[in-house]
């Protein structure tokens, strides 16, 4: 009999030195805004309203804490020395982009954070981790020791969760973690169905790939995470993302589609081979019947699909059917606010939309989606894990207070160099490990 299981949601804290330096290639909103000047307080309390709403509602609403930066350790790792104010010194003068990539507040978006797969999919019963090791981007490819401390941190009890050390980083298994990768099931506590969306075959010169814009999943890369979960073949689909949908601008699965629960939500560009991943998907799916919810260009083009991020949104299980939590852009975008008014009159399992703002994350490229890492959960395991991440009335008002205190309104790149940013960052995340009872996590803390 399947234990009873939640799908807790796991957002990333938004970190003191969000700024808008523009390093995703590909990601045309982080491009577009290049060099503004960003406000992390507001980005901070924006990405905690946005956890209160969904934790007041009733969702397990999770917690995962910035990583420091700007990371000193990847500048001496690159040949800078002396005290650390002199490192920073050293690479503003010699190399402000190597500066601006090392002070990345990009681990708010823990969509990328990891893959996991919960313990009813995998052969040991155990919910697996393995963190993104985010080869594609340098800024990013440095995150996944922090993310790996802070989960294990979080899911200590090994008879309960089984923690990965990030694959090779290496373009051959570059892994963005679950930006590409969804569940689907009848009960989140039954075996499901993991779908992996990849953008290329790493070792397949001869398969079609995109031409402007690189893939940054790998069929290998996706398979070896399968294969570290324990994952049978009926619990595990690989379906090739479209090329010309990552060349639109769509660098992850999750900005041209989303799943939750038996539902799949997207655009009609999203997959290669559309009819037989859905096929395989179907043929795999126990206790459930697919609802698949198709969006043609002909009502939603590719390109406003990008601009809203229309599918980089949270699609949430209520007692009514499905609600679609999307960014305040989808009610900007013409095409894309009109399919929103029509979509809750189709009858289908989407029953409700509601508009989020976080605008300051969107404005780097990352929306609802972006933000949350999803991990599902039986009553067992949310009794083992670490508690105090999860968002309650009080946590939510000491990390108001915590934000208020020690962020920045206004960060622009060249504050980046300041070694007093240095400091608050590292005094702010030594307040909040206390905070949230991680321990020690972070490089300055070891």
């Amino acid at each position: 009999m399947a234990k009873h299981a939640v799908e807790a949601n796991f957002d990333g804290l938004v970190g003191p030195t969000h700024n808008y330096a523009g390093l995703s290639w590909g990601n045309v909103a982080s491009k577009s805004n290049v060099n503004a000047v960003s406000n992390p307080r507001e980005a901070a309390l924006q990405g905690l309203a946005k956890m209160k709403r969904l934790a007041d509602r009733g969702y397990v609403q999770g917690i995962l804490p910035p990583h420091e930066r700007p990371h000193i350790p990847s500048l001496r790792a690159l040949g800078f020395s002396g005290t650390d104010p002199q490192v920073l010194e050293q690479v503003a003068k010699s190399n402000p982009s190597i500066l601006a990539a090392v002070s990345s507040a990009s681990a708010m978006w823990t969509a990328n954070a990891a893959t996991v797969s919960p313990s009813a999919d995998t052969s040991d019963h155990r919910v697996h981790f393995t963190p993104a090791n985010l080869s594609a981007k340098f800024h990013r490819s440095i995150e996944h020791t922090v993310t790996g401390r802070s989960l294990k941190s979080i899911f200590a009890d090994a008879g309960y969760f089984a923690h990965h050390p990030a694959l090779p980083s290496v373009s051959h298994f570059g892994d963005e973690g679950a930006a590409n990768h969804t569940r689907f099931c009848g009960q989140y506590g039954e075996p499901g169905v993991e779908l992996f969306v990849y953008g290329q075959a790493a070792f397949n010169d001869q398969a079609p790939g995109p031409q402007t814009f690189p893939a940054r999943q790998t069929l290998e890369a996706s398979q070896a995470i399968a294969r570290l979960h324990g994952l049978k073949d009926r619990n595990r689909v690989f379906a090739q993302q479209n090329p010309a949908a990552i060349d639109a601008g769509v660098f992850h699965n999750d900005v041209i589609a989303v799943g939750n629960g038996n539902t799949l939500f997207y655009h009609e560009m999203a997959f290669l081979n559309e009819e037989q991943v859905l096929a395989d998907i179907r043929a795999r799916l126990t206790g459930a019947e697919l609802e698949a919810v198709r969006v043609s260009s002909a009502e939603v083009p590719i390109g406003d699909a990008v601009a809203s991020y229309l599918f980089n949104s949270q699609l949430l299980n209520t007692p009514d059917g499905m609600l679609l939590a999307v960014p305040g852009e989808c009610r900007e975008v013409s095409s894309v606010s009109q399919y929103l008014d029509k979509l809750l009159d189709t009858g289908g399992p989407i029953t409700a939309v509601e508009v989020f703002d976080v605008k300051q994350s969107m404005r780097n490229g990352g929306g609802p989606a972006c933000l949350r890492l999803r991990v599902v959960l039986n009553d067992d395991e949310l009794q083992a894990m670490h508690g105090g991440v999860i968002l309650t009335d009080a946590l939510y008002e000491r990390l108001t207070m915590w934000v208020e205190a020690h962020y920045r309104d206004q960060l622009a790149g060249e504050d980046l160099a300041d070694p007093m940013l240095l400091e608050e960052v590292r005094k702010a995340l030594d307040e909040l490990t206390g905070i949230l009872g991680l321990g020690s996590i972070y490089d300055f803390q070891l």
